[in-house]
C-alpha cells in the first residue's frame, strides 16, 4: 500500500521517525528512546518511547506529536489513552509512540523488553 504522501515505503518510515523525534524535542519530553524493531516484529519500524512531567504534558505532547504527523503529510494515527494521560499509544503505521507519566513508564518498563538481544533463530521456545 503506498504512503500517504505518496513516497516510498523506507522513504516514508525516515520522514515519520524524522516528524516524531522532532516533534517530541520540540514538545519537551523527556527521557526519549528510538528503538528500531524492524526484523523484530510486524507492529512497525520502530518504536519511540518518552516521558512527560504531568498528566497535561503527557496530553500536550501527544497533542503536538499527532498534529506534527498530520501537518507532514502521514496520515491520522491512531491514538489510545488520550483521555487519562498516563499513557499514551500513538501508532502512526511505521512508528508506535508511547508517552507515558514517569512512574508509569518505569512500571512497564517497555525499553527493557524491546531492547533484549535476538535469539539466534534455531533456539527453541
Amino acid at each position: 500500500m503506498p504512503s500517504p504522501a505518496g513516497i516510498s515505503g523506507s522513504d516514508a518510515a525516515s520522514l515519520a521517525i524524522k516528524t516524531v523525534l522532532a516533534s517530541l524535542e520540540d514538545s519537551k519530553a523527556e527521557n526519549i528512546v528510538s528503538i528500531d524493531i524492524q526484523g523484530k516484529s510486524s507492529l512497525g519500524d520502530y518504536m519511540v518511547i518518552a516521558s512527560g512531567r504531568s498528566h497535561r504534558h503527557v496530553s500536550a505532547v501527544a497533542d503536538h506529536l499527532l498534529k506534527a504527523l498530520k501537518d507532514a503529510g502521514l496520515g491520522m494515527a491512531r491514538v489510545e489513552g488520550l483521555a487519562s494521560a498516563d499513557w499514551v499509544l500513538i501508532d502512526s503505521g511505521d512508528i508506535i509512540v508511547h508517552v507515558f507519566r514517569p512512574e508509569v513508564r518505569e512500571f512497564y518498563n517497555l525499553e527493557k523488553m524491546w531492547q533484549a538481544p535476538d535469539l539466534e533463530e534455531e533456539t527453541l521456545h
